[in-house]
């Protein structure tokens, strides 16, 4: 079964696509946000183009663990993008995984504006291969 990773923003949503034998996460690509129903539009478009199976949102938690006002869009966003689909939804904490993106980008010496395309993409890399790897070791960060 293919996943398919989904890092929620106010501007752009980052998508990645897992291998069908859930090894691993690529980059896909990033949705321009108009609205939110753009965007599940484009979530279910890309869930029947590339014949995923389920996805998982990244839920941007605080640091405490509380849910905010990001973490309660996100979970809008794959309520909203579930019913679109018929898929199940996996909300898995994301904390961090924008930082992560930039800190491999800087490391790989990409320009800056590189970076601003790629990083929404990257961030939806980062939540989907966090999950696939938790999901063979047995581990679990999902809420």
């Amino acid at each position: 079964m293919r996943y398919l990773g989904i890092d929620p923003g106010r501007k752009r949503v980052g998508l990645a696509i897992s291998d069908p034998g859930e090894m691993l996460a690529t980059p896909l690509a990033v949705v321009a946000r108009r609205s939110l129903e753009q965007v599940v539009g484009e979530i279910a478009a890309t869930c029947r183009r590339e014949a995923v199976g389920a996805l998982v949102v990244g839920l941007p938690l605080n640091m405490d663990g509380s849910r905010g006002r990001a973490a309660e869009e996100a979970a809008r966003l794959a309520a909203l993008a579930a019913e679109a689909t018929g898929l199940s939804v996996e909300l898995w904490d994301e904390r961090l995984s924008s930082v992560t993106a930039e800190r491999t980008m800087l490391e790989s010496d990409m320009s800056r504006a590189k970076r601003r395309r790629r990083i929404d993409k990257v961030a939806a890399q980062i939540i989907l291969q966090s999950f696939l790897d938790a999901r063979r070791g047995g581990h679990s960060r999902s809420t």
